[in-house]
C-alpha cells in the first residue's frame, strides 16, 4: 500500500499502524526517520493525513526551533521541582542549560513521528514525536505538531496531542509548555 506523500508503507498488524521506509525528515535536522500513520484505514478523511504528511515534510528546522524557548522552559521547571541535589555542581553527572542555543545538544530526538487524528476538540492531524533529553530521563520530551505545520505541545511524553486533552481543560487549546 501507498500513502501520499511518503510512499510505500508496511503495516504492523498488531497495531493497525502504518510505517514508511526510513527517510531524511528537514523539521527534525534531516534525522533519518520512519513516518508513522495511526489508524488510517478507519479514517474517513484520509486527505487530512495528506496535507498534515506534506506540511510536516516541507517545514524546516526552524518550526523545531521557534519551539525552543517552551523546551528551555520544560527544562527550567524539571531543574526547579527536582531535589536540588540532582543538580548538584560536585555530581559528575552536573550539566546546567543556560540558554535556549544549548538546549539542542542535551536533546535526542525520536526518529518515528506518528500522524494520528485528534480524538478531541478540533479532530485534527497532530504528529507526535517522542525523544529524550538529560534532564529528565523518565518521561523525556514529546514535542507535537499541530497539522505538521507548527509545534503545539512540549513536555514529559504523555500521550496527548495537546495540554487540553492532558488536563481535560479547554483554557489550554493554545498553551504549549504547562
Amino acid at each position: 500500500m501507498e500513502i501520499p506523500g511518503i510512499g510505500k508503507v508496511e503495516k504492523d498488524q498488531s497495531l493497525g499502524w502504518y510505517y514508511s521506509e526510513v527517510m531524511p525528515v528537514k523539521v527534525l535536522g534531516g534525522i533519518q526517520c520512519r513516518i508513522v500513520v495511526a489508524d488510517y484505514d478507519e479514517d474517513e478523511h484520509k486527505e487530512d493525513f495528506h496535507v498534515a504528511i506534506a506540511n510536516f515534510l516541507a517545514a524546516d528546522e526552524s518550526v523545531l526551533r521557534d519551539a525552543g524557548p517552551h523546551i528551555f522552559e520544560y527544562y527550567e521547571r524539571c531543574k526547579d521541582d527536582l531535589d536540588s541535589d540532582y543538580f548538584d555542581p560536585d555530581d559528575e553527572e552536573y550539566f546546567e542549560i543556560n540558554s535556549v542555543d544549548e538546549i539542542w545538544s542535551h536533546i535526542r530526538l525520536g526518529n518515528e513521528p506518528r500522524f494520528e487524528r485528534r480524538a478531541y476538540g478540533d479532530k485534527g492531524i497532530y504528529v507526535s514525536l517522542e525523544g529524550g533529553c538529560d534532564w529528565e530521563e523518565e518521561h523525556g520530551l514529546q514535542i507535537v505538531f499541530k497539522n505538521g505545520l507548527i509545534v503545539n505541545k512540549i513536555g514529559p511524553y504523555d500521550g496527548h496531542l495537546t495540554n487540553s486533552d492532558a488536563y481535560g481543560d479547554d483554557s489550554l487549546e493554545d498553551v504549549i509548555f504547562k
